[in-house]
């Protein structure tokens, strides 16, 4: 025996080309575990969140004073979630009824689209670089399929000037052009998961803010039928 793997030497022993190739995927992987990091954090704050708001929410309070209360801890990152969706739809909300609007099918449409806005933003900022990782997760195999397919042709190039070829000649090349292989789906497999696990956290998590919405609309509509019957 002469010792194990080193991956490292044969790295180092690489075409400029393969070496080219491994260092991209070395970037897409460091990238995608920033991305996973953020994105873990992100939806657990957010579901954290939307936990503690709904309790909040339906313990029965003033809503005018939740209201106060989520606009003084405010959106320093304008993410929030559900406490800037119930923000933004209470907002409008107040706002249609201090101009003594009459229908009360403009208050709820109004209210409705404010909400919805904020829903499609605070969304959008739970989606943002997944598609990344997506990315990173399907073309990160070819990536390192091209680097192996290069260095393999290099192996066989550099074999052909040899008379006596040998398995421990070959050995050596067909092991630099494989670390390409290996490095292309080192980087992907942990993006396609986490692409996958994020990109249905994020479902459920929009699932849960469209059922607010309409349980807060419901809610606004009785308020609504309540003050204009007293």
């Amino acid at each position: 025996m002469n010792g194990g793997l080193n991956v490292f030497t044969l790295i180092a022993q690489s075409s400029v080309p393969v070496q080219l190739v491994l260092l991209i995927l070395l970037v897409f992987s460091f990238l995608s575990w920033v991305i996973i990091i953020r994105k873990h954090t992100q939806t657990k704050v957010a579901l954290e969140t939307a936990e503690r708001f709904e309790e909040r929410f339906w313990s029965g309070g003033d809503l005018a004073q939740l209201f106060r209360e989520v606009g003084s801890r405010g959106g320093e990152d304008g993410g929030n979630g559900i406490e800037t969706i119930f923000e933004s739809g209470f907002r409008e909300f107040a706002r249609q009824r201090q101009r003594k609007a009459h229908d009360p099918r403009i208050v709820i449409e109004g209210t409705e689209r404010a909400m919805q806005v904020s829903v499609t933003r605070e969304v959008g900022l739970l989606e943002r670089n997944l598609e990344f990782l997506a990315n990173v997760g399907s073309v990160s195999p070819y990536i390192g399929l091209f680097g192996t397919v290069w260095g393999i042709m290099g192996a066989f190039q550099g074999l052909g000037e040899l008379h006596d070829v040998t398995i421990a000649a070959v050995a050596p090349h067909i092991s630099e052009a494989l670390v390409a292989t290996a490095m292309g789906l080192f980087a992907a497999i942990p993006a396609q998961w986490a692409y996958n696990r994020f990109a249905n956290k994020v479902e459920r998590i929009a699932s849960r803010y469209d059922v607010f919405q309409d349980e807060f609309s419901s809610l606004l509509q009785r308020q609504i039928q309540t003050d204009d019957a007293a």
